[in-house]
């Protein structure tokens, strides 16, 4: 008879498959222009000191601030111009008591130096003479030498996923090539007789597979090296012949089961023939997608999504991709699921169940003066793959909502 389902809520199931969880230890050295979204294997530490010297933060003049106490516009100072410092080159000379040196945002500050004052606040006088209408304390407009990073300070935790400042970070310590985790393998299969490759022309009682193509570019975004192992019909012994095929050479399986409920019990005892410790779930208390699978053998996970295009987006989303960061050694918050993207108001009521965590496309609508934006839900069946391409991100009904009221403001999180 078929399986009944003992649902478990999305964070108590995420944490359930960390537990099986290990960061896949394989590393490769990448060159900087290739560093982009990957993630470090090992810290990196600043072996120098950043900036290496104090800089100016403004055009100005580089003084003693000593000697611009009390300047003002009706009582101002003279300074005698002892030179300037150029970019590119440290200057040779010292700023003296009552001597200041022309300076340009980002040089160097002459010895002797503590601050700098605005070119704003001066006028240059005959005879090499300043005239300072404003006082300045020390370190005013100065950018101070290891201001941003001291040597042997940490500067990227192992585990981070390199971002286009950090690749510039990493630019500015002269790090030209990091110790990147390499990307778990992961291994998704399609399963379905009704399905046909995207490129055939289905017939009757035919369709395109969908969630093949799907899964691996939410996979490929997250980081993961992704094989579409192909389609599967709906029978048992093929479903775990290829799945144990896809472990032999993967990091991570995924598969697009049907969505009939003898397609679900044929791919829960497939799995359960992979090898211990077995099934960690079936049933998520989440819509859609609440038929999930999760499996484990021999320390890879193995995840069976619904057959619907929604629920399976909806559920790689919230489960595989987080697993896959774990794996590539991320740090992933509690029960997988990050801070939202929006925080953004409600055009409408959005119906649910107490127990439930409910997620739903939209659409955002951005209005004038700074106001949160709108958001406008798309409710549709979960097989209807354009009320996604048509969405913008899905809204998050907490499980214990018991819906959302029009007006509220709600969570919104972007693919």
């Amino acid at each position: 008879m078929p399986e009944l389902f003992t649902v478990v809520a999305p964070d108590e199931a995420f944490e359930r498959l960390r537990a099986v969880l290990k960061p896949v230890p394989r590393a490769e050295n990448v060159p900087l222009e290739r560093a982009l979204g990957r993630t470090l294997a090992r810290e990196i530490v600043a072996r120098e000191a950043l900036p290496p010297f104090a800089r100016s933060a403004m055009d100005g003049f580089a003084v003693r601030a000593r000697d611009t106490l009390g300047a003002a516009e009706t009582s101002p100072v003279y300074l005698r111009l002892a030179g300037e410092s150029l970019m590119g080159s440290l200057p040779s000379f010292e700023v003296l008591p009552g001597s200041c040196a022309r300076i340009h945002t980002g040089a160097a500050l002459p010895r002797g130096a503590d601050a700098v004052v605005m070119i704003e606040e001066t006028n240059a006088l005959p005879r090499d003479e300043i005239e300072v209408l404003a006082s300045v304390a020390p370190g005013e407009d100065v950018i101070a030498a290891a201001e941003d990073l001291a040597p042997g300070e940490r500067a990227f935790a192992a585990g981070q996923r390199l971002r286009a400042v950090d690749v510039g970070g990493l630019a500015a310590l002269g790090v030209v090539e990091v110790a990147a985790a390499v990307a778990p393998r992961v291994a998704v299969i399609s399963t379905g007789d009704e399905l046909v490759a995207p490129q055939a022309q289905p017939r009757p009682g035919e369709i395109r597979d969908v969630n093949g193509a799907l899964i691996c570019a939410l996979l490929e975004g997250a980081g993961a090296l992704v094989r579409h192992a192909g389609i599967v019909r709906d029978d048992e012994a093929l479903l775990a012949a290829a799945a144990a095929r896809a472990l032999e050479e993967s990091d991570v399986v995924v598969v697009s089961a049907g969505s009939s409920v003898s397609a679900r019990d044929a791919t829960a005892r497939a799995f359960a023939r992979l090898g211990p410790p077995g099934i960690l779930l079936h049933g998520l208390a989440v819509k859609p997608g609440k038929p999930t699978l999760v499996a484990c053998a021999g320390g890879r996970p193995v995840f069976g999504l619904p057959g619907n295009p929604v629920s399976a987006a909806v559920l790689c989303w919230r489960l595989v991709l987080p697993a896959v960061r774990v794996l590539l050694g991320q740090s992933v918050p509690y029960g997988g699921l990050g801070p939202a993207a929006h925080v953004a108001r409600l055009a409408q009521n959005v119906p649910s169940r107490a127990g439930r965590e409910d997620y739903v496309p939209v659409t955002l609508s951005w209005g004038a003066g700074g106001a949160p934006p709108e958001a406008r839900p798309a409710f549709a069946k979960s097989n209807l793959i354009f009320s996604l391409v048509r969405s913008e991100g899905l809204l998050r009904v907490p499980r214990d909502a018991g819906g959302l009221r029009a007006g509220e403001l709600a969570e919104i999180y972007t693919w």
